[in-house]
C-alpha cells in the first residue's frame, strides 16, 4: 500500500482541521450552538475594559523595561509589558510581571515599624520620624568614622571617605534614583554602595 507523501505543514493543517471539525460536531451534537458558546465566553480583554493606560517603567533591575499600567477608578487593575518598547518589546521577566503585587498585595507593609533597643515588639511610627532617625544615624556614624587621609607606603594619601557605613539598596530602584543616590552617597564619602537586582 502506498503512503501519501505529505509535508509536515500539510499534516498539521489537515489534523488541525479534523480536530476542529470533530470538536464543533461534538458541540452541536450535545445541543450547544457555537454562536451562543462564543457569546457566553468572557472576552480576553475583560480586565482592561474602561481603564486608563499609563506607560511606566518596571521598578526592578536597571534594564528599564517598559510596562503599561491599566488603571480603573484610581486603582491598578492590570499590568503588562509595553509592545512598543524597543527594550523589552512587550515581554517581562517573572519579577517584572509580578510587580503588580507591589501595589495591590494586602500583606504589603504600609507604615514604618520600629523596635527599640532591647525590645521584643515592633511599634508603628510616622514616616517623618523614621526618616529623621535614619538621617541622625547616618550623620553620627559618618562623623565618627570619616577619614581625610590614610597612610600608604609612608606617605599620607587623601581619601575623604568613611568605611564605617554602607548602603544596601534593593532591586526596586530605577536608574534615575540610582544616579541621585550614588551622587549623594559619594558626596558623603561612602564607599560601600550596592543597589543591583542580584541582592
Amino acid at each position: 500500500m502506498d503512503t501519501p507523501n505529505i509535508s509536515r505543514r500539510q499534516f498539521l493543517r489537515r489534523s488541525g482541521l479534523a480536530t476542529t471539525g470533530g470538536a464543533l460536531g461534538s458541540v452541536v451534537a450535545l445541543g450547544l450552538e457555537p454562536q451562543r458558546v462564543r457569546e457566553a465566553t468572557v472576552p480576553l480583554d475583560w480586565k482592561i475594559e474602561r481603564t486608563k493606560v499609563v506607560p511606566s517603567i518596571c521598578p526592578y533591575c536597571a534594564v528599564g523595561c517598559s510596562i503599561l499600567l491599566h488603571v480603573r477608578d484610581g486603582k491598578l487593575v492590570n499590568l503588562e509589558g509595553n509592545p512598543d518598547s524597543p527594550i523589552n518589546r512587550g515581554t517581562l521577566c517573572p519579577k517584572g510581571a509580578a510587580s503588580y503585587q507591589l501595589t495591590v498585595n494586602p500583606n504589603r507593609p504600609t507604615q514604618c515599624l520600629y523596635r527599640r533597643p532591647g525590645g521584643t515588639e515592633w511599634e508603628p511610627i510616622a514616616l517623618d520620624r523614621a526618616m529623621d532617625m535614619v538621617a541622625d544615624r547616618v550623620k553620627k556614624t559618618r562623623d565618627e568614622t570619616f577619614q581625610r587621609t590614610v597612610e600608604v607606603d609612608g606617605r599620607q594619601v587623601t581619601v575623604n571617605n568613611t568605611l564605617g557605613i554602607g548602603s544596601l539598596g534593593g532591586a526596586t530602584i530605577d536608574n534615575e534614583w540610582n544616579y541621585a543616590h550614588a551622587k549623594m552617597w559619594r558626596g558623603l564619602g561612602g564607599v560601600f554602595l550596592e543597589n543591583q537586582a542580584r541582592i
